[in-house]
C-alpha cells in the first residue's frame, strides 16, 4: 500500500546519470514525482494514474537497433509529455521525425536563442534573448515530427527546444535538472504547473498525514519494532509511525561504543524523554569492542559490526516478543531501480536494508514510511514532525561509526581520543557558523606516531587528519575550503586539549579519487 497522490508526474528513465535530479526538481515545484525505468513505464503509468510524463536522457543512442523506447500508451493517453536530450530524440523518432549522428556533438556549456515563444517559457524566457544551459549529446534532431516547430536554437542544436502546442508535447536538447542550466527548475516548474496545469500543492504536511493513514492501515493492531542508529532516517521514521500506533511502536537502540560524543545520551533522551516512545537501550560496547580487537582489514571490520549488530538486535526484539513488523528508515534513493539502457538482464534494483537480512530471518513484514523521500525530504519531515535540528541537521554518519574512522585495530583508547577530537573539530565548525555549509566533517585517528616537542620534552603520539567535504548527494564530493585562520585554530586546540595527538593534518583529497570516509 502506498500514499495516493491527486497530483503526480510519472517521469521515464531510460538509465541517465541524473534522472533523480529531475524527481528532485519536480517536487520543489510542489508535485509528486516517481521515477520508473522505461521496461517498467507502463505498469508505473497505469499505478500511478499522473498528470504528465517526462522522457530522461540516456546514454544510448537512438540510431542503435534495440535502444529504449517510450510506451506507445503513453503518446496515445493525451497526458501532456516533456522530452530531455535522448527523451527529445526518442520522442522526434517514435513520432515520425529525423535523427541523426552529430559531427561532433555538443557537451558542456552553451547557450541557447530563443526563437518562438511557447508554454514552456510563460513568464521565464523571451524570444530574442539568449540562454545559458547544459548540453550533453552526440545525435541531434534534424527533422521534425508532424505539429512540432523549434522555439529555441543553439550552434549545436537546431532544435534545441521543440514545442506541439495542440498535444502539449515539449522536448528539449539540453538537462534543465542540472544546476549549470540556471533556469533549468523553472523550466521543469512551467512544464508541470503551466503545461500540465497542476496546483502544486504537494507538502511535507500533506504526506504526513496521508503516510499516518497507511501506517494505521498496513499495521492495524500489530506491535512494530524499529532499530535506531541515531541518525536522521531511523529517528524520522520511528517519530512519525509513533505518531500513527504510539505503543504499538518499540524502538530498540544497539548502543555498540562507536558512536561520537554524547550521541547516545542524545537519542535515549530524545525518544524516552522529549516523545515518551518504548525505547530498548542496550549497552553493548564490550561485545563489541571485544570482537575487533585484532581486526585490522576494514571489510573485516564492516562485517563483524554488522553481524554482531543484527544478533543482538534478533535477541532484544525477541525478549520483547510478539512483533508483526519492523520498521527502516529505507529512503527512495535505495529502492530505485537502477537501469540498463539495453534493457537486458543487467537491470537491477539496489536494496537496502538498516538491519539487512531480518525481516527473512524473524518472518515480519517491513513498515518502510520514508521510501518515497530523498535525504533533504526526510529533514524537511522531521521538522514538520518537530525533531530538534541537533537531529534532522546532522551530518551523515556511518553505520560501522568510529570504527572505520579508526584505520587499523579499535580499542576503546582510541575511540575515547578520536571522540575527544572529533567533538572540538564539529564545535569550531558550528561556532564558525559553517556547519550547514558542509556536507560532511569529521576527524580520522591515523595508525601513524610522529615525534613531537611539548614543553621542553619529547613526544611520540598519535596523528590526526581532519577531514570536510562539500557534496550534493554523496556520489562525488570536494574539500571544503575553510577560511584561513581556521585550521590552525582547531589544530591548536586539538593538540592542546586531547591527550595522545601530537600533529593534525588535513584531507583536501575530492571524490573521486578518494572516499568520503577513509575506510
Amino acid at each position: 500500500m502506498t500514499v495516493e497522490h491527486n497530483e503526480s508526474i510519472l517521469i521515464v528513465d531510460f538509465g541517465s546519470q541524473v534522472t533523480q535530479l529531475i524527481a528532485r526538481r519536480v517536487r520543489e515545484a510542489g508535485v509528486y514525482s516517481e521515477i520508473a525505468p522505461f521496461t517498467t513505464a507502463r505498469e508505473a503509468f497505469e499505478r500511478m494514474k499522473p498528470q504528465g510524463i517526462i522522457l530522461s536522457g540516456s546514454p544510448a543512442s537512438v540510431l542503435t537497433e534495440g535502444s529504449p523506447r517510450v510506451p506507445q500508451e503513453i503518446f496515445d493517453s493525451g497526458l501532456p509529455i516533456l522530452g530531455i536530450c535522448y527523451g527529445q530524440q526518442t520522442m522526434t523518432h517514435q513520432l515520425g521525425g529525423e535523427v541523426v549522428l552529430g559531427d561532433s556533438g555538443e557537451f558542456g556549456q552553451a547557450f541557447v536563442d530563443v526563437v518562438e515563444g511557447c508554454a514552456l517559457f510563460d513568464g521565464l524566457w523571451q524570444v530574442g534573448e539568449k540562454h545559458q544551459v547544459w548540453m550533453s549529446h552526440g545525435d541531434k534532431v534534424t527533422r521534425l515530427a508532424d505539429g512540432f516547430r523549434a522555439v529555441a536554437v543553439s550552434p549545436g542544436a537546431p532544435h534545441a527546444v521543440i514545442a506541439n502546442d495542440d498535444k502539449r508535447y515539449y522536448a528539449m536538447q539540453f538537462h534543465p535538472e542540472v544546476v549549470h542550466t540556471p533556469d533549468g527548475a523553472r523550466l521543469l516548474a512551467n512544464f508541470v504547473r503551466h503545461v500540465c496545469g497542476l496546483h502544486g500543492e504537494w507538502t511535507m504536511a500533506e504526506f504526513r498525514a496521508a503516510k499516518i493513514a497507511e501506517i494505521r492501515a498496513q499495521v492495524g493492531s500489530g506491535r512494530v519494532i524499529c532499530g535506531l542508529s541515531g541518525g536522521v532516517d531511523s529517528a524520522v521514521a520511528a517519530v512519525l509511525i509513533h505518531e500513527a500506533i504510539g505503543e504499538q511502536l518499540t524502538c530498540v537502540f544497539v548502543d555498540h561504543g562507536l558512536m561520537r560524543s554524547g550521541e547516545a545520551d542524545q537519542v535515549v533522551s530524545l525518544f524516552r524523554g522529549h516523545y515518551n516512545i518504548p525505547l530498548v537501550h542496550v549497552n553493548a560496547e564490550t561485545l563489541f569492542l571485544g570482537g575487533l580487537a585484532g581486526l585490522t582489514d576494514p571489510e573485516a571490520k564492516r562485517k563483524f559490526i554488522g553481524k554482531t549488530f543484527i544478533e543482538v538486535f534478533e535477541d532484544e526484539a525477541k525478549k520483547i516478543g510478539g512483533a508483526d513488523f519492523l520498521a527502516q528508515g529505507t529512503l527512495y534513493p535505495d529502492v530505485i531501480e537502477s537501469v540498463s539502457f539495453t534493457g537486458g538482464p543487467s537491470v537491477t534494483i539496489k536494496s537496502h536494508h538498516n538491519v539487512g537480512g531480518l525481516p527473512e530471518r524473524m518472518n515480519m513484514k517491513l513498515v518502510e514510511p520514508l521510501r518515497e523521500l530523498f535525504k533533504d525530504e526526510v529533514r524537511e519531515l522531521g521538522r514538520e514532525l518537530g525533531l530538534p535540528d541537533i537531529f534532522v541537521g546532522r551530518h551523515p554518519f556511518p553505520g560501522p561509526g568510529l570504527a572505520i574512522r579508526i584505520p587499523g585495530e579499535v580499542t576503546k583508547e582510541r575511540c575515547d581520543i578520536l571522540r575527544k577530537a572529533d567533538a572540538i573539530y564539529l564545535e569550531e565548525i558550528r561556532n564558525a557558523g559553517l556547519y550547514d555549509a558542509i556536507w560532511q566533517a569529521f576527524a580520522v585517528l591515523l595508525p601513524v606516531r610522529s615525534v613531537g616537542v611539548m614543553g621542553d620534552g619529547r613526544t611520540y603520539d598519535n596523528v590526526l587528519a581532519l577531514r570536510a567535504v562539500t557534496s550534493t548527494d554523496g556520489m562525488t564530493a570536494v574539500a571544503f575550503q575553510f577560511p584561513g585562520d581556521f585550521l590552525p585554530r582547531v589544530a591548536t586546540r586539538i593538540v592542546n586539549e586531547v591527550r595522545g595527538v601530537n600533529r593534525v593534518t588535513y584531507d583536501y583529497t575530492s571524490k573521486p579519487p578518494g572516499t568520503i570516509e577513509w575506510e
